[in-house]
């Protein structure tokens, strides 16, 4: 019987291990049988396994092996088993002085023995860390990634012969803890490049501040892409924590769907996620047999922008409301309920009609009053309640765009939202992200430091406007983030007085 090798199975976003044995039957020189709920790439993984074994210069068994793959009620996917059932089926030829109960191994085997990158790899690691492993052998291609993994020795290889050999003394060297860079992107469009539009880049500068979810409003032409756009050029970067989470779900996504996932692992920026207004609920919100994360667990920690917002299908719109008000989305299946994160910062961006021009004087709205009724109902109340800020985005004159008034620059404006956010930490440091919009209803009178004078000031504008209970709290938190802004410990009349600006014309 051969030593018992440890590997990982991807669920959602967790990994569950898997325990890899061989064993030596009777007859049929060289067959090898796979047991344990294998898919077809993990069955073909017999081919790749014996002449990967045989171009690297080990013998291979002469008689038939059995590999089970436990537990056997976990299917089993991918060419991640290749290096394990390789490794599990040299112990049965060769005798290692190695404790294999103590490491990880994964990874896909060439016809000649390269080590190939496979997906999942962080979620591999982060298990084997909190089963207390000591040590995880993967791919090099994968190094980066599970890098992210603090406590665990993580072992890059290149190639069979190299992992043999280091089970055999000629140790691996362990892969050097790297500080990452954050990858730039060329095609970045920074808010200061935008002229004009103060009280909409005023208002998209609280919003990424005090991650409050965002609705523009205005003619085609008029920015509104642009804006939302701009947000990702002052997004406070990311702390190793958050890195660790968002490529969790990059990570599982990649195992699940493969290249259709386009992403360099680890992730070093917010994600800035904008499916097209075609994107199907499922797509949005994910499922699916194998759980997949959806566009909201993609933008996990960052923006999900949606582009011509009541064009998405009704359902699609009506199903962001959990994950709007919980940061998370509950996806139920056959086996149970799964839970997925999803803490975005909604950007939506619409027209006023659906001709667009309602309201300008240039081009007459060809829209009748039905029509626009009919255009607006797309978003609901109970959606339209869980926007924070609502803002106007009108076309400027030609005059107007050839000037940029704005007295700030960009890095003015990315410091002042990191200190905001600072602020916001030091006094939610208990809360996941601590982020003002993340505070509960019920704690926020206490936490807010609101004077008498701004809640007298709110109790006047909920009697007159006739406010929902969540907007009632939903002004707080944004006057709360303004206050942050202006570097104040307490919110005053001012604050609310501008966040009621943002609110009143939903």
């Amino acid at each position: 019987m051969a030593n018992k090798i440890l590997s990982a199975v991807i669920i959602g976003l967790d990994a569950e291990l898997v325990e890899i044995e061989a064993t030596l039957g009777g007859g049929d020189f060289g067959q090898i049988s796979i047991v344990g709920l294998p898919d077809i790439a993990v069955s073909e993984a017999k081919e790749r396994v014996r002449s990967a074994i045989l171009n690297s210069g080990w013998e291979f068994p002469k008689r038939k092996i059995t590999v089970n793959l436990a537990p056997a009620d976990l299917k089993k996917s991918g060419p991640i088993y290749d290096l394990p059932i390789t490794v599990s089926i040299l112990t049965l030829k060769y005798k290692f002085n190695f404790d294999f109960s103590k490491c990880l191994i994964a990874g896909e085997l060439s016809l000649s023995g390269e080590v190939r990158k496979i997906k999942g790899a962080l979620l591999m690691a982060i298990k084997a860390r909190a089963q207390g492993l000591e040590a995880i052998f993967l791919p090099s291609e994968n190094i980066a990634e599970a890098n992210l993994v603090k406590g665990l020795k993580i072992f890059p290889v290149n190639n069979l012969n190299q992992l043999i050999k280091h089970f055999g003394g000629q140790k691996i060297t362990e892969a050097a803890m790297e500080q990452l860079p954050e990858i730039k992107t060329e095609n970045t469009v920074y808010l200061t490049d935008i002229n004009g539009q103060e009280k909409a880049k005023r208002a998209l500068e609280i919003a990424v501040a005090g991650g409050h979810n965002i609705l523009f409003s205005g003619p085609p032409g008029s920015g509104k892409t642009m804006l939302a756009k701009a947000a990702a050029s002052i997004l406070p970067p990311l702390s190793n924590w958050e890195k660790l989470e968002i490529s969790k779900i990059y990570s599982a996504a990649a195992s699940i769907l493969g290249r259709q996932v386009i992403c360099q692992l680890p992730i070093t920026r917010r994600p800035f996620r904008a499916p097209h207004h075609s994107t199907s609920a499922s797509a949005l919100i994910g499922g699916g047999s194998k759980c997949r994360p959806g566009e909201i667990s993609l933008a996990h920690l960052g923006i999900l922008f949606l582009d011509e917002f009541p064009e998405f299908s009704r359902y699609a719109i009506e199903s962001l409301r959990q994950p709007l008000e919980d940061g998370k989305i509950t996806i139920n299946r056959a086996q149970g309920s799964l839970d997925l994160p999803a803490n975005f910062m909604l950007i939506a961006a619409m027209n006023p009609c659906p001709c667009g021009f309602l309201g300008l004087k240039e081009k007459n709205c060809t829209c009748g009053p039905e029509k626009i009724k009919k255009y607006r109902q797309k978003i609901s109340g109970p959606i339209l309640d869980r926007i924070d800020l609502y803002v106007e985005v009108m076309s400027l004159p030609p005059s107007e765009l050839e000037n940029n008034n704005s007295n700030d620059d960009l890095i003015v404006i990315q410091n002042r939202i990191n200190q905001a956010r600072q602020r916001q930490l030091s006094r939610l440091a208990n809360f996941s992200p601590p982020l003002n919009n993340t505070i509960p209803s019920h704690q926020l009178k206490a936490l807010g430091q609101f004077t008498a004078s701004a809640l007298e000031l709110l109790k006047i504008a909920a009697k007159n406007l006739n406010f929902s209970n969540r907007s009632y709290f939903k002004i707080l938190k944004i006057a709360r983030t303004i206050a942050d802004l202006d570097n104040s410990e307490s919110v005053g009349e001012c604050h609310l007085a501008e966040a009621l600006q943002y609110r009143a014309q939903l």
